[in-house]
């Protein structure tokens, strides 16, 4: 899957970029911004915070540091299924050379 492309986001970085720097620029409604735009309010919002706290405006998560936390707990999640896995071959392996 390319960069910047996920299933569960429509719409592209760059798109979200654009709207939130129109709502900054424009002084109009946040609301009616996202009416011309065809996208729900809170979308909007949520892109607004985002790139604040991207921006250093506000805290929280910065995206940077939101995809890394996402791929470090994929991949412990993978590393402890694979944990289980070997625990559980360790555990056949010595009872097949134990019963000999």
């Amino acid at each position: 899957m390319p960069r910047g492309s996920n299933p569960r986001r429509p719409y592209s970085e760059e798109f979200r970029r654009d709207a939130v720097e129109l709502y900054r620029r424009a002084g109009r409604p946040l609301k009616e911004i996202a009416s011309d735009l065809g996208v729900s309010t809170e979308s909007l919002r949520v892109w607004t915070r985002q790139a604040a706290i991207d921006a250093g405006k506000r805290p929280g998560l910065a995206s940077e540091e939101r995809e890394e936390l996402r791929a470090l707990r994929r991949e412990v999640k993978l590393l402890r299924e694979e944990r289980e896995i070997l625990k559980e071959a360790a555990a056949f392996f010595a009872k097949e050379s134990g019963g000999r």
